[in-house]
């Protein structure tokens, strides 16, 4: 109790003292007013203190007897020697009683009375343990659960030592197994440029890697077929793993060839499962994601459908293999013969890469196939009006695009979609047209989104690639070479050049060789170029954007502050021409539309703008991503991207370091 009042009182230390020595010191110096004074100041003092102990003595006598009365006459002297530890707490948090086992459990043996109860239950405070349903807490290295109730003026607060429960929970958590399912991105691309002696040196530094990797982990390591490898460990070592952000990425990248080629592994991560067949399937499902994003990276799969991914820094490798194209022209023929009409579908606000990869299939599937085909668009949203115009112009007499809602009139269970240019089931051009079709197919080249489409019956993923356009223009060769015409091909060329930038981001060596296909097929240069013109007003916004743009390190940011209807391509071309700053390696356009923010962003490679978009729920690629933000303003906006970035840079520095 002697701890109680002190506790109560700390001002009498503070000021009795120093007015008594005040009083003493005017005294002797024979100033006799000012001792009268201060001795009054003392009396006051000593007054004041006596009546806050006789408050705090009623407060305690009051805590204990509403603990009495709430535990009962009989029950009181049972709870003292009770083994489970309980103390009564004042409204303030003293500590007013508690049993024996509280002072030797809890508190070590030490007195508890006039303790404050936050010392042992922080970072929570009372209301939050009695409303709790058991609030766990930790006290040196015992673990209690407490339980708490309100009495009269104070309350009751048991503590339940479950150490041992804990810690068996502890133990079991951290050592759950997790699968894990590597694959050696290029390493065909590596062979095929190597030596067999440097092809054998790459592929056994890879190993080495991993399966060091895999012992320092505790864990087991197993050599599959196609360049695959399982590894087996536990929760404990991939939480510290993933702290690290699976430096084993940035390890594997060192490994290079004579040329100076890169070495890369793609890591699949099934954590949480129920059981190891469980955790072998997400490992699966959460390799093919990291492939389908482009490779060098972990995805790591949770319950709930949930990915974490790591990595995801460098560019994808290029598939110089054409064997797979011709599978999926060959099945996907299979699939429109047996349909009475084929649909051919982009994204919301489709651009010259959608509707020209629509046109350049709607040509093969009617011209070498055979079978009736539309391309469905919403026209007062599309951006690629120049090829709606050219290929009218040239068909009049055929009907090749059609709205959404004609569409819905027309399919039937027979009928087949073509989803063109996005994989997620949120961007096309009509949700209710994918969810009515039974049979969808699939031609995508963006990284992988966690939300994609899962029925399709084709699903022709290549993140490599450069285009949407891309892709058809390589399938149509295998379903109908000469099936094209000029004004189809235009529009495949277009496609292309609007996502690689006239041949300057994304492009590879297939990348050309399409293009020279199209070429061949009568595609003219100066028309495709025609349709990138501007508007004045457009040109004129465009110049206004990139003016008013703010530079942070290296990054370009800036705004579009009116609407009008070319905003969107007008957004994206600016984006584009910041990046022609010296200094700058990305650049975000920020443009409201339809009473939302969204965003276009662009890089040289040395940023991946698809991780910083998809911290604001958008994708797309490393070199050219967007997003749309709903419910906030432009300057919101704009605060988020850059604190996306921020985070982003940050995480690139962590690696670095």
């Amino acid at each position: 109790m002697k701890k109680n009042i002190w506790s109560a009182s700390p001002s009498f230390l503070i000021l009795t003292l120093p007015t008594l020595a005040l009083s003493i010191s005017c005294w002797i110096r024979k100033d006799q007013l000012l001792a009268y004074v201060g001795g009054g100041l003392f009396l006051l003092e000593v007054i004041l203190i006596l009546a806050i102990l006789l408050h705090f003595r009623n407060y305690v006598v009051m805590a204990s007897k509403a603990a009495r009365q709430i535990l009962g006459v009989e029950n009181y002297q049972a709870v003292e020697r009770l083994s489970m530890p309980v103390a009564v707490v004042g409204e303030a948090g003293d500590i007013v009683w508690c049993n024996t086992a509280f002072t030797q459990n809890v508190n070590n043996k030490r007195e508890a009375l006039g303790e404050n109860i936050l010392r042992f239950i922080y970072p929570k405070n009372i209301r939050q343990v009695v409303d709790a349903e058991g609030t766990d807490i930790s006290v040196g290295e015992k673990c209690f659960t407490v339980f708490g109730a309100k009495i009269k003026t104070a309350y009751v607060l048991y503590f339940i030592d479950d150490t041992y429960y804990k810690e068996i929970n502890r133990v079991y958590t951290e050592t759950r197994p997790v699968v894990m399912l590597a694959h050696f991105d290029n390493r065909e691309e590596l062979s095929g440029d190597a030596s067999g002696t440097e092809d054998a040196r790459i592929v056994s530094q890879v190993e080495s890697k991993l399966m060091e990797w895999a012992s320092e982990m505790s864990g087991f390591f197993k050599r599959l077929s196609g360049g695959r490898y399982l590894i087996l460990t536990d929760e404990v070592h991939i939480r510290a793993a993933s702290e690290k952000r699976f430096e084993i990425l940035d390890e594997i990248r060192t490994i290079r060839t004579d040329e100076h080629n890169s070495a890369t592994v793609s890591i699949g991560v099934g954590r949480g499962a129920e059981n190891l067949k469980e955790a072998e399937q997400w490992a699966r499902k959460a390799l093919d994601m990291a492939l389908g994003r482009g490779g060098d990276q972990v995805a790591v799969k949770q319950k709930g459908d949930t990915y974490e991914f790591f990595g995801g820094v460098s560019k994808g490798v290029e598939k110089r293999d054409k064997v797979r194209t011709r599978v999926i022209a060959a099945t996907l023929s299979d699939h429109v013969r047996s349909s009475d009409a084929v649909y051919i579908m982009g994204h919301r606000f489709s651009d010259l890469d959608a509707v020209g990869a629509s046109v350049g299939l709607w040509s093969a599937v009617t011209k070498a196939l055979q079978k009736q085909a539309y391309v469905v668009i919403n026209r007062a949203q599309s951006l690629a009006y120049p090829i709606l115009s050219s290929m009218e112009e040239k068909n009049q007499e055929k009907t090749i695009f059609i709205s959404p809602q004609d569409a819905l009139a027309m399919i039937t269970p027979k009928s087949m979609l073509v989803v063109v240019d996005t994989h997620s089931p949120d961007f096309v051009e009509s949700r209710e047209l994918l969810d009515k079709v039974s049979r969808v197919v699939v031609i995508d080249h963006h990284r992988m989104m966690v939300r994609h489409i899962k029925n399709a019956v084709v699903f022709y993923h290549e993140p490599y690639a450069s285009s949407a356009s891309e892709m058809v223009a390589e399938l149509v060769q295998y379903i109908g070479e000469n099936s094209l015409s000029r004004r189809e091909a235009e529009a495949l060329l277009s496609g292309i050049m609007l996502d690689t930038k006239n041949f300057v981001l994304k492009t590879g060596v297939r990348t050309f060789e399409a293009a020279a296909y199209l070429r061949r097929r009568g595609a003219d240069t100066v028309e495709v170029k025609r349709m990138f013109a501007d508007s004045p007003e457009a040109y004129k916004a465009k110049h206004e954007i990139v003016a008013d743009a703010e530079i942070t390190g290296n990054c370009a940011f800036a705004c579009a502050r009116k609407e009008f209807p070319e905003i969107r391509v007008t957004a994206a071309q600016a984006a584009d021409e910041l990046l022609s700053i010296q200094g700058v390696a990305a650049s975000f356009v920020l443009f409201s539309d339809s009473g939302s923010i969204n965003i276009s962003a662009r890089s040289l490679g040395d940023m991946n703008v698809q991780l910083v978009m998809e911290k604001l729920g958008g994708g797309g690629h490393l070199t050219m991503a967007g997003a749309q933000l709903r419910d906030v303003s432009m300057d919101e906006a704009y605060a988020k991207v850059k604190e996306a970035v921020k985070e982003q840079e940050e995480i690139a520095l962590q690696k670095s370091v």
